[in-house]
């Protein structure tokens, strides 16, 4: 009888600590991703996937969102749209999270009618998409940075305020026959007449084409002062530019976030020489106290990884604005939802980043500043040719 009455004792005991301890556990508040961590921008999505997940795990040990405990849940979406929103609903079904993470400006636009309508979650990915930055249309969708009409704006008012006195600047557009090549065009011509700047080709090609005789021969013609590429990652851009040199072009070349990697410089060589782009992250040689951070929790957490690139910080840079989100609303004493989440996203003004970018206002569901870089070829690296440039 002694003996079962102090087997009772102590499960009661275990069972009260087991209690004790769920009590003081924190609440678990889920982050999900579909990540395009294989297939045709593999190269990205394992950085971008290494980011977020890094954001996340350093915004626990450092106790952003007090007494909560966030928790990184991904799937990996191959860069397949449709694969991509099956590994959504799955995510969704399985853990329910209040955050989701896409791959593509293909995957935003095929999930909006249920993101709105059913899931109401907050939504970010890897596109700078105007469409998906539309509050009206996509209001659970943000852009973790300037949209592509935005980088192209940014850099046509480089161009313009750089321009010698007197002259009209000469640009040429060059971008891929793709959804992702054409998202900013319309916009930019906009912006161009605006500033004074006049648009004397438009030059299209496929993804990762190869032979580019006949549009180099066609900028040959137009003979711009500046060519912007859109739609790109790497190639065909070192193909482009060395074809131009070698027909004497003294073109200066730029691009937006996706070309602005430094291993375009290091695929170019001395061709890189004046090369420039549009980026809405610091690099991460750049010493600002975000970027310090960043660095001191891969040393400590990856001491084999000595460079990140800019995938890394977009990833990294998005989970800040989930973080940031929901410490809003937590602090307020809300439920962490879809829709609390993004009123909270709305009340972000000047936010201070530490400069891993400019200061942050969310107008339009995105991050309305970017910065214009220059090559390096000396250094191998971007250094900056403007300071942060805002857009509304």
């Amino acid at each position: 009888m002694k003996s079962s009455i102090q087997r009772l004792v102590v499960t009661a005991l275990l069972a009260g600590a087991a209690l004790a301890a769920r009590a003081a556990a924190p609440e678990e508040i889920k982050i999900g991703a579909t990540q395009p961590i294989t297939g045709r921008f593999a190269f990205a999505g394992v950085h971008l996937n290494a980011g977020l997940g890094d954001y996340i795990a350093y915004a626990n040990e450092q106790g952003i969102v007090k007494g909560k405990k966030l928790v990184y849940i991904y799937e990996d979406s191959g860069y397949d749209t449709e694969k991509a929103v099956a590994a959504f609903k799955k995510i969704m079904a399985q853990h329910n999270p209040v955050v989701m993470y896409g791959e593509s400006t293909g995957q935003g636009k095929a999930l909006a009618p249920e993101l709105n309508s059913r899931y109401k979650v907050l939504y970010g990915s890897t596109s700078f998409s105007s469409e998906l930055a539309d509050p009206k249309n996509h209001p659970y969708t943000f852009v973790s940075g300037p949209t592509y009409s935005d980088q192209f704006g940014i850099l046509l008012e480089y161009i313009a305020k750089n321009a010698k006195q007197g002259t009209k600047p000469k640009v040429a557009f060059f971008y891929s026959d793709t959804e992702f090549g054409k998202d900013p065009i319309a916009a930019a011509k906009a912006r161009a007449a605006e500033l004074g700047v006049e648009v004397v080709a438009e030059v299209v090609t496929k993804v990762g084409a190869v032979d580019v005789t006949t549009e180099v021969l066609a900028l040959k013609k137009a003979q711009p002062d500046f060519v912007i590429f859109q739609g790109y990652v790497l190639a065909p851009i070192p193909e482009v530019i060395r074809a131009a040199r070698d027909h004497g072009l003294q073109t200066t070349f730029m691009s937006t976030f996706w070309s602005m990697d430094k291993a375009i410089i290091e695929k170019l060589g001395p061709d890189a020489e004046g090369y420039m782009g549009v980026n809405p992250y610091a690099y991460y040689w750049e010493d600002v106290p975000g970027i310090v951070a960043m660095r001191k929790y891969n040393e400590k957490a990856h001491p084999g990884e000595k460079y990140r690139p800019n995938s890394y910080i977009q990833g990294w840079f998005t989970g800040m604005v989930y973080v940031e989100a929901i410490r809003r609303v937590v602090d307020a004493k809300k439920p962490v939802t879809g829709d609390n989440l993004k009123d909270a996203l709305a009340t972000i003004k000047d936010w201070d980043t530490g400069g891993i970018t400019g200061k942050v206002t969310f107008t339009g569901n995105k991050a309305g500043v970017g910065r214009v870089y220059k090559a390096n070829v000396q250094k191998g690296i971007f250094e900056p040719a403007s300071d942060w440039i805002y857009v509304k």
